[in-house]
């Protein structure tokens, strides 16, 4: 979906869908009142966040996997699988299409085992068969079926919580106060300090950088399907790309045929350059003259961060 406007400020239309939010976010407590989780053999860190659309849980979650695997640990991951048809619990293989299960799930299995399952409960069996030591949660904070040994909100730290708001009358899946109560720490991405509204644990700084790459230079025109594509153009500026147009999409959008051409004529002789996440959703043979910005999260205190990890995971 694309985020509506009127999530950025308190206009007539969100007050109108505020009891609707009331609603939403009573649920929510409820569920996290009267839950009986399920203990995994394993631990589990949970990477999520409190409002719809992207935030850098998924970058976030490779970091924690790489620091876990350096440590001699075999960690999985586990995800819903947005935008997949998968049903069952599902290893992530190589074949496997954005479609079957999901965007993020196809980028996360690069790095490690990935497992999509909407029953986490039954995901984290799974993971236990495949032998993994620890489980990693991309998304979930607001799933009350699995037990977690710690629970990490990524907020973005510009973007903040815009108008505060619950669904649908905003974009957060729960009251701020709400959610960081569940929260072992908040990881605020890139720059600025939203008002975390009385939270008082552990604060993160992390940042999304981009990775090696030829862009310095190159007329590019770039296109997005992901919560706020205007981070990822100022990644591509900050990089020096000199970018000629730009064109947006509803966040998971699956390109068809149409698009593609309709890109391809917009950029002309210009370079077309997507995030990961877009060129995933893109069929293998229809991705050509299409580049990837590919980044990765750096934290400003990786030893906080273990710090973390290690009290979870001994």
């Amino acid at each position: 979906m694309r985020a509506p406007n009127f999530w950025r400020h308190r206009g007539i239309t969100a007050y109108l869908l505020a009891p609707l939010g009331a609603i939403y976010n009573a649920s929510v407590a409820f569920k996290a009142a009267y839950a009986s989780p399920y203990r995994a053999p394993m631990p589990v860190i949970c990477v999520g966040n409190l409002t719809a659309g992207g935030s850098g849980k998924t970058p976030v979650t490779i970091a924690i996997g790489e620091m876990l695997r350096a440590r001699g640990k075999n960690p999985a991951f586990l995800i819903r699988g947005y935008g997949g048809r998968s049903a069952v619990p599902t290893l992530v293989k190589p074949h496997h299409t954005a479609r079957q299960v999901g965007d993020e799930a196809l980028l996360l299995a690069r790095s490690g085992p990935t497992i999509v399952a909407a029953d986490r409960a039954t995901g984290a069996a799974k993971a236990a068969a495949l032998k993994a030591d620890v489980l990693v949660m991309d998304d979930g904070h607001q799933n009350f079926g699995l037990a977690k040994n710690l629970s990490l909100v990524v907020v973005d730290g510009s973007g903040g919580f815009q108008n505060g708001m619950v669904l649908p009358a905003g974009p957060l899946r729960e009251k701020v106060a709400q959610g960081l109560k569940r929260a072992d720490a908040v990881i605020l991405m890139g720059e600025g300090t939203p008002d975390l509204d009385g939270y008082a644990g552990p604060v993160l700084r992390a940042h999304l950088k981009p990775m090696p790459n030829d862009l310095a230079g190159r007329r590019v025109f770039a296109f997005a399907g992901i919560g706020r594509p205007q981070k990822f153009y100022a990644t591509l500026k900050a990089v020096g790309a000199f970018i000629t147009g730009t064109q947006d999409y509803a966040d998971h959008h699956f390109y068809d045929a149409k698009d593609l051409q309709g890109l391809r004529d917009q950029a002309k002789d210009a370079l077309l350059v997507t995030t990961e996440k877009d060129l995933v959703r893109i069929p293998p043979e229809r991705r050509g003259g299409i580049v990837a910005l590919a980044v990765e999260a750096r934290f400003d205190d990786p030893a906080a961060l273990d710090a973390l990890l290690r009290k979870a995971v001994p």
